[in-house]
This record gives structure tokens, C-alpha cells and sequence, in this order.
């Protein structure tokens, strides 16, 4: 299992560019989808609790989903085989692939991939946005939250904060109201 486990998050890592937002509908669909190791709503925690930790997202998501599996170890295979192919890629472009950046091939190719990495982002938030049971408010919420963090300059930490601080009032007093 552990083996299969690295070999699954070496995968993911290794053929995922754009960073960890674009990895998340590779993991899911490898993890959740494939593989069956986790269900969608204990994938959406991951998320979550990944979002909620310092660094990278999906190092997070491995570490958590790993640890879920297979407990220290899993977390310790799942991160490696998730940061490994990373690693090797950055050495390989810090060695090679500088002395080809004017290539026009090269400009081209990286071209060519910018909307492929743009449609991962945007299928990992629409799952997202489709399993989250937005209501109504929320939903207006998340794009009032949305605008705010592209037209200005407020730190979406400060945004994170005050919707943590609203919905621990919010529905602290809902549950009062409830007793």
C-alpha cells in the first residue's frame, strides 16, 4: 500500500504543472475516483484543512490524505512522492533547460500550457463550488469575497480571519436560538 501510495502521489506530482491548486482534480481522481481511498465529502475536508495550513496546498492534501491512510508513514510517502517530481523538474530546468529559455520552441510550448494549468484551476473551483452546499448567501458571499481580493489590496488572510470571526458569531448565536 505504502508503495502504491508513492507511486500514485509521484504521479500526480510529476504530471501536474501549475502548482497545487492544479493538482486538486488529480488527486481527486486519483484518490476519490480510482483508487477509492477516500470519499468526496473526506476529500473536501482535506481541502479545507489543507487550505488552512501554512504551505503548499498540495503537499497539505498528501500529508493529511496520507496520514488518513496509513498514519506517519503514509503522511512521510505521500508528501515525497508528491514533492519529489517537483524537485526533479526545478533541478533538471536549473541545470538544462536555462541554456534553452530563448528557444521559440520552448516560449511556444510554455505558451501552450498556460491554458491547460488556467482550466485545472477553474475544474478544481468548480467541484469545489458544486460538493461546498453553497446556499444562496454563501454564494454571494464567496464572489463579494472574490472581488474584494482581486480590486483591492486587503490581504485575504485579514478576509479569512473576519469569515472565520462572522461564522463562529453567526452560528454560535443560531445554535443559542436552537436550545
Amino acid at each position: 500500500m505504502l508503495f502504491d501510495m508513492f507511486k500514485t502521489f509521484f504521479k500526480v506530482g510529476a504530471f501536474t504543472i501549475g502548482g497545487g491548486y492544479a493538482m486538486i482534480p488529480i488527486i481527486q481522481k486519483e484518490l476519490v475516483d480510482k483508487k477509492k481511498w477516500v470519499k468526496e465529502d473526506e476529500f473536501i475536508d482535506a481541502i479545507a484543512i489543507a487550505q488552512g495550513s501554512p504551505g503548499a496546498i498540495a503537499i497539505n492534501i498528501s500529508i493529511y490524505l496520507g496520514y488518513r491512510l496509513k498514519g506517519l508513514k503514509g503522511a512521510l510517502v505521500s508528501c515525497l512522492g508528491t514533492a519529489l517530481p517537483s524537485f526533479l523538474i526545478i533541478l533538471l530546468v536549473a541545470t538544462v533547460f536555462f541554456q534553452f529559455r530563448d528557444n521559440p520552441i520552448i516560449e511556444q510550448m510554455f505558451l501552450g500550457i498556460r491554458p491547460a494549468v488556467v482550466a485545472l484551476i477553474a475544474s478544481a473551483v468548480y467541484k469545489l463550488i458544486k460538493t461546498s452546499q453553497l446556499t444562496n448567501i454563501r454564494l454571494l458571499l464567496a464572489v463579494v469575497t472574490t472581488l474584494i481580493i482581486i480590486f483591492t489590496d486587503i490581504s485575504p488572510i485579514y478576509l479569512i480571519l473576519i469569515g472565520g470571526i462572522f461564522a463562529i458569531l453567526y452560528y454560535g448565536k443560531r445554535d443559542e436560538r436552537r436550545e
